[in-house]
This record gives structure tokens, C-alpha cells and sequence, in this order.
């Protein structure tokens, strides 16, 4: 929900919008509700699952962000659903993970984006690091 307030012609209106689930957007303006259809707009990513709380981990030691590294072409990938940038990793290597556990946290869109285990194993690889820039469909962390 972001409030909004400005002037047209000198006079002055508040506005308070909000992404509704079927990609509309309910704006009201000085009171009056409105349902906006906007040409070309998406409603953010539908595939959010809740917050599983996890044992916090220390942070390493900030260092230039490195571009991610390539897949070894084994285990199961876990990629970036859409361009962002990397703000916290929840695993380190070897670590057991299980279905729907959040392997790590990356902001698009100015949104923090849970990212998530699509099954049990180990991590065998973190193909990024915090601070790193990722594309849609970058490998992040590997699986085994």
C-alpha cells in the first residue's frame, strides 16, 4: 500500500494505492475508491510461500559482489525467479535443507523475495553471494 500526496492546478489530493490479487489496483483518491486497470502491469509473483523461521547465521564479511557462477549440471538448481539483487543467504554448503525451507532472501521490484528449497537434500553449492546481481533463471544454489 503506498500513500501518495500532490497537487493539480494548485489543488491538493491524497491518494492511497494498493495491488489487489487479480493485478488491479484499488486507488482512492481524496476518499473516493476507485478499481484501476493499468495496460501492461502484472500483479507481483503469485508463488510466495510464508516465512519458515530459520537459525540465524552470522553475515560474512561484505566483499564486491561477484557475477553467479555456472551450474555443475548436477543435483537440483535453484534459480532466481526474476532479475534482483542478492540480500541474505540462509544455508551454507553441506547444510540439509527440506522442501520449502528459505535458502535465501533477495530484493526485486523493492521487495524482499523469499526463495526457497523445491525438495529435500544437501546443499552442495552456492553459486552466489551477498550483494550479487542475478538475472531470471540464474543458478543460485545447487542441491544434492
Amino acid at each position: 500500500m503506498n500513500d501518495f500526496k500532490f497537487k493539480i492546478n494548485g489543488t491538493e489530493y491524497s491518494a492511497n494505492v494498493e495491488e489487489k490479487e487479480d493485478g488491479k489496483l484499488a486507488v482512492t483518491v481524496n476518499g473516493k475508491a476507485y478499481d484501476v486497470e493499468v495496460p501492461g502491469h502484472q500483479a507481483a509473483a503469485t508463488k510466495v510461500k510464508p516465512i519458515k523461521p530459520a537459525a540465524p547465521v552470522a553475515a560474512a564479511p561484505v566483499t564486491a559482489p561477484a557475477a553467479p557462477k555456472k551450474a555443475s549440471g548436477t543435483g537440483t538448481a535453484i534459480t532466481a525467479p526474476l532479475p534482483g539483487t542478492i540480500t541474505s543467504i540462509m544455508v551454507k554448503e553441506g547444510d540439509q535443507v527440506k522442501d520449502g525451507d528459505t535458502v535465501l532472501v533477495m530484493e526485486a521490484m523493492k521487495m524482499a523475495n523469499n526463495i526457497t528449497a523445491d525438495g529435500d537434500g544437501t546443499v552442495k553449492a552456492i553459486l552466489v553471494q551477498q550483494g550479487a546481481q542475478v538475472q531470471s533463471g540464474d543458478v543460485l544454489i545447487e542441491i544434492a
